[in-house]
């Protein structure tokens, strides 16, 4: 892919999450008809209605392409590309009236993130990349922090108590008891902390290729690591670890299980 239409896919991605992240501000502190979903999570009017508008707009400029979105059926799943869209990220954040939502748009091929783009309307922050790109905030090119000691590391994560894997909230709180903070609201924010430099690590459990895919190229463009709890670089692995590069090392080392490290390296 030429650099030039890499370029043309950082603003499609961009303007797609400008697009759905408004329709989606113009249901914030209204509240929207919500309710859950089968895997217990949320979702809203506000939700659809973005979603729907994002669509929308890849059909029209990009048709022959795939859509897969978090709320709507997915749309020519065999194409080559796929664009993949979380239109509200942070449902349950949205509903309580926490700007710390975001929308989320990635273009795909297989598994390859050509661009990704995220989104915060309430807040109006924006972050665009794509690989060999940069990362950019806001119009500005921007860079994870510097901090390489785990006891001056600041961590976020969108849920502490790890109900899916109890061992993880061991590990977790082994990292963060030698760390210097721990935050939650994380969801998409916690990773747009990761790529401006003010926060270290960010990590989720339970994702989906839709909360991650745009955040890949984001975090690991503005100088990080973006891996799953397998320790593989990839938005399709169902959970993720972000960090700015120096502690790369020493997070996963921790995070990582034993058995899972041993099962990579052997696989290897």
């Amino acid at each position: 892919m030429s650099g030039n239409e890499t370029d043309s896919y950082m603003n499609a991605v961009a303007e797609v999450a400008a697009v759905a992240g408004n329709v989606a501000l113009r249901y914030y502190g209204k509240n929207p008809e919500a309710h859950l979903k089968n895997d217990g999570s949320l979702v809203s009017a506000a939700d659809y209605d973005a979603e729907r508008s994002a669509r929308a707009w890849v059909e029209k400029n990009f048709p022959a392409d795939g859509i897969i979105g978090e709320e709507l059926p997915t749309t020519r799943e065999s194409a080559r590309r796929r664009w993949i869209i979380d239109p509200i990220d942070g449902t349950f954040t949205f509903l309580q009236r926490v700007p710390l939502w975001g929308t989320l748009v990635a273009v795909v091929e297989g598994e390859r993130v050509i661009a990704g783009a995220a989104y915060f309307p309430a807040l109006e922050e924006t972050l665009v990349a794509a690989p060999g790109k940069g990362a950019w905030w806001n119009g500005s090119r921007t860079t994870v922090s510097k901090v390489a000691e785990l006891k001056s590391a600041r961590l976020v994560t969108t849920d502490a108590r790890f109900k899916r894997d109890p061992s993880r909230r061991e590990r977790w709180l082994e990292l963060q008891n030698g760390a210097l903070a721990m935050r939650t609201w994380g969801d998409c924010y916690g990773y747009l902390l990761v790529a401006t430099g003010r926060a270290d690590v960010m990590v989720d459990d339970v994702v989906s290729a839709w909360d991650l895919a745009a955040l890949l190229p984001v975090i690991t463009e503005a100088g990080g690591a973006f891996t799953d709890w397998k320790g593989r670089t990839t938005a399709f692995g169902g959970d993720a670890i972000a960090t700015n590069s120096l502690l790369a090392d020493a997070v996963r080392e921790i995070l990582v299980s034993p058995a899972t490290a041993d099962s990579k390296s052997t696989s290897s």
